[in-house]
């Protein structure tokens, strides 16, 4: 039962947990780097969340005309996103918090 109990609240933190985008300026990049970044990222939030440091890699977007990757995370705060990408080697221009709505959130 206290499994139970433990499960739902990591669960309603998760979908309680801001968003943060980052962005990357990333010039010559090639599919193959930017699906190892992405791998990255998602291994170590991971990595991070086991050690008791709430983080999730989401998604990337990468604009190839301008070099740019947009990568949406979920996390405590944009200094815990930041550490996971520090952490992760992956370079970024900026982190700040996101509002994301799909169209499946509409009426």
């Amino acid at each position: 039962m206290m499994l139970l109990l433990n499960l739902r609240r990591m669960i309603e933190r998760r979908l309680n947990m801001p968003k943060y985008l980052v962005e990357r300026y990333l010039p010559g990049i090639t599919t193959d780097e930017l699906a190892a970044a992405a791998a990255r990222a998602k291994s170590t939030t991971a990595q991070m969340t086991q050690e008791g440091t709430p983080v999730r890699y989401l998604r990337s977007t990468f604009i190839p005309g301008e070099d740019k990757c947009f990568c949406l995370f979920d996390g405590p705060s944009a200094e815990i996103v930041e550490r996971a990408n520090e952490r992760a080697e992956i370079p970024f221009e900026r982190v700040v918090e996101a509002l994301h709505i799909a169209s499946e959130d509409l009426s």
